[in-house]
């Protein structure tokens, strides 16, 4: 398995890993959808999130969803685009979201959508992962990019 430092290094490009911390609010909002039969579970929804810490900026996403949350048993997949500044640098990526829970356990994947990288973020691989305590949300992103 290649590290995002040396799949960054094969293409060319120095890398600098890093990992950043911090929290974000997040609000969801259902795009209501014709249902084409009464049991079908699939949902779609729209989300923006403010990040604070060394991710400052927003972002804005889709969510499809399928299943049962409320019995603990669900899977989603997303797309967000975030826009602000990293470490300084300023621009925008695309985070990827795969996730489902059953049976009270969680597994959930976010990558950074390779070549979606703009502006000072250019070029920048990774992932992310997400806790939440109570209300609070929090991020850990894991990251490289080119020297600049």
């Amino acid at each position: 398995m290649h590290t995002i430092a040396a799949l960054a290094l094969a293409a060319g490009q120095a890398a600098s890993p890093a990992e950043v911390k911090g929290t974000f609010d997040v609000t969801i909002t259902p795009v209501p959808e014709a249902r084409t039969a009464p049991d079908d579970t699939r949902g779609r929804m729209r989300f923006t999130k403010t990040f604070q810490g060394a991710l400052s900026g927003t972002s804005e996403g889709e969510m499809l969803t399928a299943g049962a949350p409320a019995s603990g048993s669900a899977g989603y997949v997303a797309l967000e685009r975030f826009t602000g500044t990293l470490g300084g640098r300023r621009g925008s990526f695309v985070m990827q979201h795969s996730g489902t829970m059953h049976g009270g356990r969680q597994d959930l994947s976010i990558a950074i959508a390779p070549g979606s990288g703009t502006g000072e973020l250019a070029g920048i691989a990774g992932s992310a992962t997400i806790d939440i305590a109570g209300k609070q949300h929090f991020y850990t992103l894991r990251y490289t990019l080119p020297a600049p």
